[in-house]
Formats: C-alpha cells, structure tokens, sequence
C-alpha cells in the first residue's frame, strides 16, 4: 500500500515525486518505512531502518533500467541475511583494534562484535536503528538519529544528519553531518553492495576499476591496519592505470591471503579535504560507468568476499563477489593510529563528509 505520494514539479514533460511506503515492522513493533526519489534518470529508494540504500536504478547503455546495489525484496530477509547491505554504519565504521581507544589519556572499552577480537561498525548501533525522516522533496530526503554518550562505549551525545539527493544530470549524493556535544570520535560511511551490471548478473570480476590511490593500509590476519602506510607499486593494489577487479584477487600475496581478496583501506592521492576522485568503475555488461568523489581521506574496497549465498532480490543468491562495496571513510583504526589522519572531532569541528557517485555510459 502506498501511503504517500507528493508531487513537486514537472521537468521535460516529467513528473518528479517522492514516495514514503510502508515496508514492514521490526520485531518490537515498530515500523519502517521505503522513500523514493527519482527523475529521468536516476531512481533512490531509502529505508528509515540503518538509513539504508535499498535501490538504486540507472540507465544502462541501451537506456534500460537496472538496479545497482545488492539487498533484499522485503524486511525478514533484510534482517534475517544482511551483511550491512546499503546501511549506514557508525559510530565508528570498519575496526578498532582490540575494542578500544585512547582519547586525552582516557581509555574507551567497545564491544568486540568481530569475533571477539574487534569492534566492527560500531557494534551496528546506526544500521540497527530507525532513523527518523527530518525532511524530503523531490531531490532529497534527510535522516536523522541520536546517539547518547557512552553509547557501546563511545564518549559524548552525538547527533547525527544524513541527506540523501539526486541530481538531473545523475549524481546520487551522501551528506554526513555530526555534531557531538565533547571531544569523540566519528567515522561514518554507506555500506552498499554494487553491482553496475544490475542484480543477478554474476561476479564483479570483469568490473573495470581506476583507483586514484597510491597508497593503501596493509592489513593483520585479523584485518587491522598494522600501521603502516604501503605504495601499491607493483602489488595487486595498484588500480592507477586500471584493471579488472579480478586480474589479482586470488594471487599469492599475503595482503590478499589476510583480506581472503581485497579488504582494504586505500588512501586518496592528495587528501585535503576537498571533493576528490576515488575511483571510475564501470561494468562490463552494462557500461554503466560509476565515478565516485569524496571529501574524505580513504575508502574500503570490499570485493564481497564472504557473501555466501543469501537469497537476495528477485530471488537470486548473493553469492561470493556479485557485488563490490566502496566504503569512503576514515581510515580504520585511525584512534590508535597517530600516523593516520584524524577521527577526532568537537562541537566546534563536527563531522561533515560528501561522498558524489555519478552514473553515466559515456
């Protein structure tokens, strides 16, 4: 049933709208709901559940629809299977070695929720929760959620912001904005599964990638950051001049036997903080070519390693490496990394990122 629809304007003889659908009840009875945002060429659906991209449809080189991110037709499955599928991941996104962190001499505890051993994504706290809608229109929608102090053990109340837009010309945008009350850290990102060949359309292998990173953070079996800050000169993480996802992915290198693939933390060329380009993706199937911006320093590149079958939308399996996430961010493990740039953030410095993907088949 849908519960809501809103018409803003007509452009080119089309009509733009947003849509609030319902799309199910969590176990405690409370309700999630599905917004839309679309035009001629680009099309968004949101969940107030982890402020979670659920779909997201553009143009093929043929200028048919396809879906371009992994997840499921329906709430159960959702939570019965999701690997942090389109959610919104924080506190503090990726791992934190050892569930813990040093800030002003005062040490912070954190659940291990990765086997024991690391707090991954915050202890799901963001993904978990129901955001609530602020605001939407025919470009935008925008989320919120507060965070209590000591909240899985992270210092300070948080608030936080997420916007969601679209633009005419095929960008779909992520804003983050933090404000904590004291001194923490924050490290926010979108966890989205991507497949530019569209759902049920097999592996990422044959992706094309140019990645703008010379640099990456090598990993421990555990896959945290050892430290150190490594070229990707003549390893198979090397991007620079462009390669299929799976020319190196299942090689003798010790990076890629810890990460069981690409599980790792790139460092963006020339980080200042400006919009930069990440990376230029594009599918084999599809041409759909996918830029990705960011104003933040580093991005994980998952290669869907551990999807192990799950039935997804349109009854299909999520199988080993059909989807990619590109997690913009800061690096993981940055608290107890000097080296790295840094979490660390005030009420008079929130956290604010921008993170642009732009689709196109040119």
């Amino acid at each position: 049933m849908e519960l809501k629809i809103v018409i803003f304007a007509i452009k080119d003889v089309e009509i733009l709208a947003v849509t609030k659908t319902p799309y199910g009840f969590m176990p405690d009875g409370k309700e999630v709901f599905s917004f839309n945002i679309k035009n001629s060429i680009i099309s968004v659906d949101i969940l107030t559940l982890g402020a979670t991209l659920d779909k997201l449809l553009v143009k093929d080189i043929n200028g048919v629809y396809r879906d371009v991110v992994l997840g499921f037709d329906d709430l159960s499955s959702r939570l019965q299977f999701s690997d942090y599928h389109g959610v919104t991941v924080g506190r503090y996104c990726n791992r934190i070695k050892d569930g813990r962190f040093k800030l002003n001499s005062k040490e912070y505890t954190l659940p291990k929720n990765e086997n024991g051993i690391t707090c991954l994504h915050g202890n799901d706290e963001y993904s978990n929760a129901i955001w609530e809608c602020e605001s939407y229109d025919d470009k935008s929608i925008t989320f919120t959620y507060f965070s209590p102090d000591m909240t899985n053990g992270f210092p300070a109340n948080l608030n936080n912001r997420v916007i969601y837009s679209i633009t005419d010309d095929g960008n779909f945008i992520i804003d983050f904005l933090c404000i904590p009350d004291a001194e923490t850290v924050i490290n926010l990102t979108n966890h989205a599964y991507f497949n530019l060949n569209g759902i049920a359309s097999g592996t990422v292998l044959n992706h094309d990638f140019i990645m703008n990173a010379a640099y990456f953070t090598p990993i421990d079996q555990n896959s945290i950051p050892t430290g150190k800050i490594a070229s990707v000169k003549g390893t198979p993480f090397s991007f620079i001049e462009g390669k299929k996802l799976g020319e190196d992915i299942d090689g003798d290198d010790i990076q890629i036997k810890n990460g069981s693939g690409y599980d790792h933390n790139f460092c963006i060329n020339d980080y200042d903080g400006t919009l930069r380009t990440a990376a230029v993706i594009k599918g084999d199937k599809s041409c759909i070519k996918l830029t990705i911006k960011t104003t933040l320093p580093g991005f994980q590149l998952y290669s869907g390693n551990f999807l192990s079958g799950a039935i997804g939308k349109s009854n299909y399996p999520l199988d080993k490496r059909t989807g990619f996430c590109f997690e913009t961010q800061f690096y993981p493990n940055s608290p107890n990394n000097p080296c790295f740039p840094s979490s660390v953030f005030t009420p008079e410095n929130p956290y604010k990122s921008t993170t642009v993907f732009s689709f196109s088949t040119n």
